[in-house]
């Protein structure tokens, strides 16, 4: 094997640990991961690194500042190595503090590997392995001097992929949980065409639109040490409506799995006459419990929302206690008497007696709407039915079987003591979406932001469905979309829908709604993807989502709890795949969280599938009120919501903490459980072969075969784990032994808790 020059650098450092006769030690150092350091007291850190990023069609020119702290009293001889995008050009590399001028070299990937390969020998630790598949620019020496901090800029170039209508930027970093540099990103993108919308799989980010063809974008704070290369895709305008796809084989169903983007047109959105007029109904509770702080920012943010509403667009208000009281027989057109009739109702609105959610709803449902325009409905509660019919079951039926004018409700729970699950089923059933005014926040800007999206609707009751070859609709095509029903698009909506597709063919697509006031339908097509790791993320994205609504369910089915006996198979079927796919996609919830807990066996399928029916009884059934019942439909909307992956299994328990995990790693397509200092691949779970692992050591022949052909795949990070590895080659077993002593104990595991946001 040809050895790279880093190595016989490196092989030199490491055989004298101490330092050399200066009291100098080196150290190599990998924003990526970390700080590698050659055996010194203390080691050198990675402080902070903050990537200001330029795309200009389709060449990005990224610039890094890297911080590094020497804590240690020695000066330490450092070398940079960064991972790069395939074809990147370095234009510059300098630091501060130093008068010799530093250089860097580009390794490209084959040596780039073998340079890994060789630095983790030589250092006994497999972190470098993950990065084997990249392009690597490397550094000269440079000094960090002791107590002090060493300022570097790298700026390189590459030429992005992507499609005809689409621009895909690629950020390389570690995969790893444990890797917890704080990464800050700002990035610029100006294309040829206008920018329909901004899509990213890794990480949340929030964008402002510049101009038609610039934008500007920033990872939100919170998800600076979130792990994960950082990829965003600028989705180009087209004709209509903007689309593109990206899609990941499943070879054990022939098919695989699809991630559909979509954005409406600049232009279009923000022409004269292009919005559907809206029509609106606020459906008010007035019961006892609304006294005081609660009625009144009810009232202001009506009259609010009123105010919002464009000259003759329609609008009706409706009270409700035990009883239900129209403002008008027919709605309204928003002008100076109806907004002045409106405010008199309001003022007059008591809140006493009881809570009748159904009557209300039912009075709401049935009003007939102006031909031609959305009907809205805002349907706002601060707690469960009291009088009337009470029956979860009966009032979600009434929406799906008493809506024949297919109203939007946007349900709002005010206080904690809201039947969480029934207003999300309200919403879901509609095409609305439910949101929560939580206990100290203030109801009336949250409520006005509510509307104030609602603004411009622009296709109204979307569909998508699978065309053949001669363009006639094949419904064998898609299976599990997600969401099932898509939602209306507002001005300045984005659309990300999630599915599974059947066969290898190339997948055509029809899209059609009310677009402007008419209907219309827009058709696409896509080659399916046959190899390949990069977009491994649309499956794990597509479990979270699927999840989601399988949990939806369970709780749906807790809405007559009394009915589901213990041996119901309709509980028995939802809850084994909701065990499936958080086994097999690594996606833990507040039901499934015990796979992390201390002495689970997880080949055990009867025992876990028995642990989640009991959580789902106890918290999906029994908590449907409270700080329980609100956190778990917070926990619902934002995973069936999701767009990008939740690489630590964040969710929220019932008293509204924020938990996440360190012992489940999700690379790449592969899902690994930590078990005391081993990990084990999720697919040997299922079928465990005969007999003991074969044992591969660390640095050995069989150690170097198995990188290969890892890289080869596309999956060198499995062997980047801290620990031994228990993973399936070839229908085997083999346990990759730690460069380090470990016991593995099978039922050990960690977990963490934060405060509440």
């Amino acid at each position: 094997m040809k050895k790279s020059l880093l190595f016989g650098l490196a092989a030199s450092v490491l055989a004298c640990p101490c330092g050399d006769a200066r009291g100098q030690a080196r150290d190599i150092l990998v924003p990526q991961r970390g700080a590698f350091t050659s055996g010194a007291a203390g080691a050198l850190s990675i402080a902070s690194v903050e990537v200001g990023a330029l795309v200009e069609g389709r060449v990005a020119t990224t610039s890094m500042d890297i911080v590094v702290d020497n804590p240690t009293d020695l000066q330490h001889e450092s070398e940079l190595l960064v991972p790069l995008p395939d074809g990147a050009i370095v234009r510059d590399f300098s630091f501060h503090g130093n008068s010799v001028e530093p250089t860097t070299e580009i390794l490209p990937a084959d040596l780039a590997r073998s340079t890994y390969r060789d630095i983790v020998y030589q250092l006994r630790d497999p972190a470098l392995l993950e990065f084997a598949g990249y392009s690597v620019v490397r550094s000269s020496v440079f000094p960090v001097a002791p107590h002090g901090q060493q300022k570097i800029r790298l700026t390189y170039e590459h030429v992005l992929t992507g499609t005809a209508d689409r621009v895909d930027y690629l950020l390389p970093r570690s995969e790893m949980l444990a890797a917890g540099v704080e990464w800050r990103l700002h990035m610029k993108i100006r294309a040829t065409r206008p920018i329909a919308g901004l899509f990213s799989p890794s990480h949340r980010f929030d964008w402002v639109r510049v101009s038609d063809h610039e934008a500007a974008l920033e990872i939100v704070p919170k998800e600076a040490r979130e792990p994960g290369s950082f990829r965003v895709s600028a989705l180009l305008e087209q004709e209509g409506l903007s689309v593109s796809m990206v899609t990941y084989p499943d070879p054990e169903t022939g098919g695989g799995y699809f991630m559909l983007m979509a954005a409406l047109p600049v232009a279009v959105a923000r022409s004269e006459g292009a919005r559907i007029r809206r029509e609106l109904t606020l459906v008010m509770d007035c019961s006892g419990s609304m006294q005081g702080e609660k009625i009144h920012q009810v009232r202001e943010a009506a009259r609010d929302i009123i105010d919002g509403l464009e000259d003759g667009e329609r609008f009706n208000l409706v009270t409700y206690n035990q009883t239900v009281t129209h403002m008008s027989a027919t709605p309204l057109p928003k002008d100076g008497d109806s907004a002045r009739k409106a405010s008199d109702f309001l003022d007059a609105a008591e809140a006493q007696g009881g809570t009748n959610i159904h009557d209300a709803l039912a009075a709401a449902l049935c009003m007939k709407p102006l031909a031609g325009t959305l009907p809205l409905l805002f349907f706002l509660t601060d707690g469960v039915p009291t009088t009337g019919v009470t029956s979860e079951s009966e009032i979600r039926a009434l929406t799906r079987s008493a809506n024949p004018h297919e109203w939007r409700v946007f349900s709002i729970g005010v206080g904690e003591d809201v039947n969480a699950p029934l207003l999300q089923a309200i919403a879901t059933n509609t095409r609305g979406a439910a949101e929560f005014v939580l206990p100290g926040e203030d109801a009336r800007p949250k409520l006005d932001r509510i509307f104030r999206r609602l603004e411009g609707p622009m296709l109204a009751a979307p569909g998508v469905v699978a065309l053949d070859g001669r363009g006639q609709e094949d419904r064998a095509r898609l299976r599990d979309v997600m969401p099932p029903v898509l939602p209306d698009l507002f001005d300045g909506d984005q659309l990300v829908l999630l599915g599974r597709y059947v066969g290898q063919e190339p997948l055509r697509l029809r899209i059609g709604g009310n677009y402007l006031g008419r209907r219309r339908e827009f058709e696409f097509a896509c080659q399916v993807a046959r190899t390949g790791l990069a977009d491994a993320y649309v499956p794990r994205i597509w479990a979270g989502r699927q999840v989601a609504y399988l949990i939806d369910a369970i709780r749906s089915l807790g809405s007559s709890a009394g009915d589901v006996p213990g041996d119901d198979p309709r509980l028995r079927e939802l809850v084994d795949e909701v065990v499936r796919l958080s086994r097999n996609h690594g996606v833990l919830t507040e039901y499934t969280a015990f796979f992390a807990s201390d002495g689970v066996d997880l080949r055990n399928r009867a025992d876990i599938t028995a642990q989640a029916e009991d959580a789902f009884r106890r918290r999906a059934f029994g908590a449907r009120t409270g700080d329980a019942g609100l956190s778990q439909d917070i926990n619902i909307r934002q995973q069936r919501g999701r767009e990008f992956l939740n690489h630590r299994n964040q969710y929220y328990d019932d008293r509204l903490y924020r938990v996440e995990f360190d012992n489940v790693q999700q690379l790449g397509d592969l899902t690994f459980f930590r078990r005391g200092d081993a990990w084990v691949d999720s697919r040997l779970l299922d079928r465990w072969p005969a007999g003991e692992p074969t044992a591969i050591a660390f640095g050995s022949k069989e150690h170097e075969v198995l990188i290969d052909r890892l890289f080869r795949e596309g999956r060198p990070g499995s062997l980047a784990l801290n620990g031994d590895i228990l993973l399936l080659v070839d229908g085997k077993a083999v346990r990759v032994e730690s460069p380090r002593p470990a016991e593995v104990a099978l039922g050990s595991s960690s977990s963490q808790s934060a405060p509440p946001p």
